[in-house]
């Protein structure tokens, strides 16, 4: 007898259709074979499959069981097969049987029946139609208004409103930031607060990072979806795999985690140079490729880079409070662990300065975080609706000959901007990078020109160019 059930498998973070065939004869002494490149893991499913039947009140009569996983050229790993519901409506199924723990989880997936089981006999009921079972029904909107809260708030960061100006231009751009100050100035505390200004998640960048976190067992128990845009901050002493994906069964890294978010990088000098230079392909390609000898698997990996130092080997170089002890050389041998194609990547530099008293102190209230994200918002629909037949999402993504045809500056402009390259001695690396934060600050303004104010503002945003070569 020949019996078949249709599967997903995982390879990398796609699924593919994995079709489950199980022939079955009489024989004197009970045998099963499972084949189509199962690992170990999955060769054991056997035992549990066996002791799963037999709680569940099956007789197994003496058997020899040839089960094929097809196709036969891809290696089926973990445990269990994930079913995947979007791969799922993708290959034209009607429905699909899941765990009730997973059940909200696939159910995101509209145009798809997903029936939700809690035990074995279950499932054999609603297929044999002896016990009929609901599908799940989910409202997507009310999970989106429900899930869509932050912990934290711009408000509660007093202070820095230069800090805050420059990671607002940051966002509304799509642009990486990097902050230079002296320990205890609240580096971490703005990039923490950096996800709440961005826009929302739509529904299909939700899906794609909800997937990532599926995969990855870490998406929270009871949760659907990612309504808000992931933050994280990995330790400095993180590996290359760890950061940018891989190990012996490739797994996607924290770029990947961070997908539509932000990925945090503080103590920036004091990360592997490897693991630093691993990431400048995926800050381009917005993408990452783990090549094994048995495989290659693609992650997604389109993030904003926050980053984070200190002035100096001991911090306290920008500090008027503090002494600082370091040498020269020491600093400048300090700065250059931070290679230059990697600071190619990144458009804004900020100095963030210590905090004084009186900002501590005060009592008037800062801007909260909805205010400053419905600005960003409005200067992204504006980059949209201008790169929509560009395939791009964001300023910080411009090309060259984008930034040739969208950020022409007049006469003012241009001899504003030519002064502060020669004046400041901005490398040529520098001069795009500021076209386009100035295309920004224009937007954020609801600007067509980049005006001679949106460049002087762009230009402060470089000033530490020279200081860091």
């Amino acid at each position: 007898m020949l019996a078949k059930v249709h599967s997903m498998g995982i390879y990398g973070i796609e699924a593919y259709p994995v079709e489950v065939e199980v022939y079955v004869t009489r024989s004197t002494l009970p045998r099963a074979t499972l084949v189509g490149l199962p690992d170990a893991s999955v060769k054991e499913s056997i035992d549990r499959v066996r002791a799963a039947l037999r709680n569940s009140g099956h007789h197994l009569p003496t058997i020899a069981a040839t089960v094929n996983l097809a196709p036969a050229d891809r290696r089926k790993e973990g445990p269990a097969f994930e079913l995947m519901a979007m791969r799922a409506r993708q290959e034209g199924f009607d429905g699909m049987i899941v765990p009730l723990d997973n059940a909200r989880e696939a159910g995101v997936v509209q145009g798809l029946d997903v029936i939700p089981v809690n035990h074995l006999t279950e499932a054999a009921g609603f297929l044999t139609g002896t016990q009929p079972l609901k599908p799940v029904q989910l409202d997507i909107d009310r999970l989106f208004r429900e899930a869509r809260t932050y912990e934290v708030d711009l408000s509660e960061v007093q202070g820095q409103h230069h800090v805050k100006r420059a990671l607002e231009v940051a966002a509304a751009g799509g642009h990486n930031i990097l902050m230079i100050g002296p320990p205890g100035a609240g580096k971490s505390m703005l990039a923490q607060r950096l996800c709440t200004i961005l826009p929302g998640l739509t529904l299909e960048e939700s899906l794609e990072t909800t997937r990532i976190y599926s995969v990855s067992g870490m998406l929270e128990a009871g949760r659907s979806l990612m309504a808000v845009r992931p933050f994280r901050s990995p330790h400095h002493s993180v590996s290359n795999a760890g950061l940018v994906g891989g190990g012996t069964h490739p797994r996607p890294g924290e770029i990947s985690l961070a997908h539509h978010g932000v990925l945090f990088l503080d103590e920036l000098p004091e990360f592997n140079h490897s693991a630093l230079e691993a990431l400048r392909q995926p800050l381009e390609d917005g993408r990452v490729t783990v090549s094994r000898v048995q495989m290659t698997v693609t992650y997604p990996a389109q993030f904003m880079l926050v980053a984070a130092m200190n002035p100096c080997p001991c911090g306290h170089y920008t500090d008027p409070r503090r002494q600082c002890r370091c040498t020269p050389r020491q600093i400048q041998r300090y700065r250059r662990r931070i290679s230059g194609p990697l600071l190619d990547r990144i458009d804004i530099h900020v100095d963030v300065p210590p905090l004084e008293y009186r900002d501590l102190a005060t009592s008037r209230p800062a801007e909260p975080s909805e205010a400053v994200r419905e600005r960003v918002a409005a200067a992204r629909r504006r980059q949209l609706e201008r790169f929509e037949a560009e395939g791009l999402f964001a300023n910080a993504r411009m090309q060259r000959r984008h930034v040739k045809r969208y950020c022409q500056l007049d006469d003012d402009g241009r001899l504003l901007l030519r002064q502060a390259m020669d004046a400041l001695g901005f490398s040529a690396r520098a001069y795009d990078k500021i076209l386009k934060v100035a295309r920004t600050i224009a937007d954020l303004e609801d600007s067509d020109a980049v005006l001679p104010h949106h460049v002087s503002e762009a230009v402060n945003y470089r000033t530490l160019d020279r200081r860091l070569e």
